[in-house]
């Protein structure tokens, strides 16, 4: 039986929306080790930090819902104000996971959004995927555009609603931990950092190690902003993660991508012309590949089995005219 979301304000949606963080805050016990082939910045970060990052992203979740609804914001105030409401988020995380771990004297400034491919791409990404999750918890899916997701407003399922948080709390505590390491900036100042707050995976412990993941996420996020996103945008789709059994897994989902859309680059939307170029001749090239592969192997079969028989009449004849 498939639960659904409740669709306006009320008791009902308050008792869902705690239950909801509960349920989150439960998963986030689980094994948090990356079990994909994606290198994500919080793999720096050994089991019990990347725990406490979650935590503390869930609980600044948690007072932002209360603030808005304090301030008595409308839906479409979200929407204007999604922007502050994205780097008031991140401002809070990074600075209450410094105090966190006695780091707090450490000066973090918000980097740059034009230097960093990586800031492109997820903010472009978070702004949507916040703004319809805190409709969701503060107002209920009626407010939802139907279009944007693959079900009815009345008939959003609570399981969609829990994939939506725990991929930002995900992605949220990714994008504070790119932050702070942009802030340290060298890798000799990273590995100190890292050990003398006891933070590190075991994995990474080296300066030759950090150089690698590094030089990894580099070049996953540049295919990532110039070829998989255009991609994913033209396909409406949505890369999120999960915290399943076996560690962080990705999963896709559907999700009309419009806006989006209209946001990518020249160069994001040549790539997406090269897509539409690829779906439209590939198809027709494996058909004419298949028909010339067909006439080559007719063409052959019929030489070469008439080469045999005109072979085997010679043979014949010569036997014969021996024989006379």
């Amino acid at each position: 039986m498939v639960n659904y979301w409740p669709y306006k304000q009320g008791i009902h949606l308050n008792h869902e929306v705690a239950y909801l963080f509960a349920y989150i805050r439960q998963k986030c016990h689980s094994n948090l080790s990356n079990n994909t082939k994606d290198y994500l910045y919080i793999d720096i970060l050994n089991n019990s930090v990347k725990h406490k990052l979650f935590s503390i992203v869930l609980v600044e979740l948690e007072v932002l819902v209360l603030d808005l609804i304090e301030l008595n914001l409308s839906f479409q105030g979200i929407q204007a104000l999604k922007d502050k409401i994205l780097y008031d988020l991140i401002q809070k995380v990074i600075a209450n996971f410094l105090i966190d771990i006695d780091a707090n004297s450490f000066s973090i400034i918000l980097t740059e959004i034009k230097r960093y491919s990586y800031l492109k791409f997820l903010l472009l990404e978070y702004k949507w995927l916040l703004e319809n999750l805190l409709i969701y918890l503060i107002f209920g899916s009626m407010h939802i555009e139907n279009y944007i997701f693959a079900f009815d407003q009345k008939c959003t399922p609570i399981k969609h609603v829990a994939i939506l948080l725990e991929s930002l709390m995900i992605q949220i505590s990714n994008l504070a931990i790119f932050i702070i390491l942009e802030n340290v900036k060298s890798l000799s100042n990273i590995t100190v950092f890292l050990k003398k707050y006891n933070l590190c995976n075991q994995s990474y412990l080296s300066i030759r190690s950090l150089a690698a993941l590094r030089n990894n996420l580099f070049y996953q996020n540049l295919l990532y902003l110039y070829i998989f996103q255009p991609k994913y945008i033209y396909s409406n789709r949505y890369k999120i993660w999960l915290i399943s059994s076996k560690g962080l897994v990705t999963k896709y989902i559907y999700v009309s991508r419009l806006e989006d859309f209209i946001q990518l680059s020249y160069l994001q939307l040549i790539i997406i012309t090269l897509i539409e170029l690829q779906d439209f001749m590939i198809p027709k090239c494996e058909r004419i590949l298949m028909v010339l592969v067909k006439l080559i192997l007719y063409i052959f079969i019929n030489i070469l089995g008439n080469g045999i028989m005109f072979l085997v009449r010679i043979i014949i004849l010569g036997i014969d005219s021996l024989q006379k």
